[in-house]
């Protein structure tokens, strides 16, 4: 793998891009007459970055939703969760999802998969549900790296009303939490949404975020075709086209839903 390129993701301005997102945040509230903003924290690095942003100039206007399924959650992801919320101090509710599944899969038939889908559009129905309470603004914790591999769940965790992260790599969103000052513990840890036991991110995807955000970098970024992407990355050409793969197949998840024209 090429180190000059992970460094050239990974040396960016944080101080600017925060102050952006701030300033993007305030915005989007303000356009939509909104009264403030919510999101699931889990104890992963994405969702802490969230909550740390919000601390800075919305902290009373933030509500955070923690939502473990306790039959599968790690109590370590739910205490990191907790810890979130005692340095940001930001509002929060804790929702056991457990007996919400339990409730579904008395009705429909078995699929681990579809139970796991299922968990993530359960955590937004209840994010939408305290959203319209609120009047407040969901906000969505994809990174770039999952939004281009399309690693997320249509209409789950891939559905929001802003995605304040998004135009930034796992590493990158990996950096900005140091400057943030999220724990070191949660910005290293491995991701993870959880939708099953022992659920890691890069052991299902079956490669490393540096490698991921290397190659989706020098394909969108530096415009290189996969052969080229091969030769500047080191990485192998196999792994590279996997990503590509995965890439167009799930363009689905991230275009309108198609209609005819009539």
């Amino acid at each position: 793998m090429n180190q000059d390129i992970i460094n050239e993701i990974i040396n960016q301005d944080y101080p600017k891009l925060i102050e952006n997102i701030d300033e993007f945040l305030s915005d989007q509230i303000e356009k939509n007459h909104a009264n403030g903003v919510i999101l699931g924290l889990s104890g992963g690095v994405d969702s802490a970055v969230l909550a740390y942003l919000c601390k800075r100039k919305l902290k009373e206007k933030t509500l955070a939703i923690i939502m473990p399924d306790t039959s599968i959650t790690p109590n370590s992801e739910t205490e990191d969760a907790l810890k979130m919320i005692s340095l940001t101090g930001i509002e929060y509710k804790l929702v056991d999802i457990n007996p919400i599944i339990k409730e579904y899969t008395m009705y429909l038939e078995p699929n681990e998969k579809a139970r796991g889908n299922l968990r993530a559009r359960i955590r937004t129905n209840i994010l939408y549900y305290y959203a319209n309470i609120r009047n407040y603004l969901v906000l969505g914790s994809s990174d770039k790296s999952e939004y281009l591999i399309g690693y997320f769940t249509k209409f789950g965790d891939g559905a929001s009303d802003i995605t304040p992260i998004i135009p930034l790599y796992k590493l990158q969103v990996r950096e900005i939490a140091r400057h943030l000052g999220v724990p070191d513990k949660v910005i290293s840890k491995k991701s993870s949404p959880h939708l099953w036991k022992e659920h890691e991110a890069e052991k299902e995807l079956g490669i490393s975020y540096e490698e991921i955000d290397s190659i989706l970098y020098c394909m969108f970024d530096k415009k290189l075709s996969n052969s080229e992407t091969a030769e500047i990355t080191g990485i192998d050409k196999n792994v590279i086209e996997k990503i590509h793969r995965l890439n167009i197949s799930s363009e689905h998840k991230r275009s309108p839903t198609p209609k005819p024209e009539i």
